[in-house]
């Protein structure tokens, strides 16, 4: 059983899996700093000095003067301020994903001239047949 999960460990895909995780943590981290550093505080400074992370509404009906009065008093919380950080952090992560994978896709295209053809059409009823061909497989048509 060792052996198995060993060879199983070892494999390629595993070893890159492990790879794109711990990138993609770290990757994450990056974003979150983005947006909480760089991004919200411009934007909160535009919506009337906001500060998203102070956002959030008491279940308990009661108002506190500060998030951090309310989690010290243990009151059940609403960090919708938060959720939408969290939202704008997974927009960013999936835009910059997409933009690379489009990339990295338009760069494994194969340059040059086109591959040469495989196969043609039957002149006599249109289906496609190997290019060396002599007769139609389907119409039993000669080809010249």
């Amino acid at each position: 059983m060792f052996k198995e999960f060993k060879a199983f460990a070892m494999r390629g895909n595993v070893i890159d899996l492990a790879v794109g995780v711990i990138i993609g943590a770290a990757f994450g981290k990056i974003v979150t700093s983005f947006v909480n550093d760089i991004l919200m505080p411009p934007i909160g400074l535009i919506l009337g000095k906001v500060d998203f992370k102070q956002l959030y509404y008491a279940l308990d009906g009661k108002v506190y003067e500060t998030m951090e009065a309310a989690e010290k008093v243990k009151a059940p919380l609403l960090k919708y301020g938060m959720f939408i950080q969290t939202v704008i952090d997974f927009v960013i992560v999936a835009f910059v994903i997409f933009f690379m994978i489009r990339q990295i896709n338009r760069l494994s295209r194969p340059q040059g001239a086109p591959a040469t053809p495989v196969t043609k059409e039957c002149p006599q009823c249109l289906s496609v047949i190997p290019l060396k061909a002599v007769r139609c497989a389907h119409c039993t048509t000669q080809l010249g």
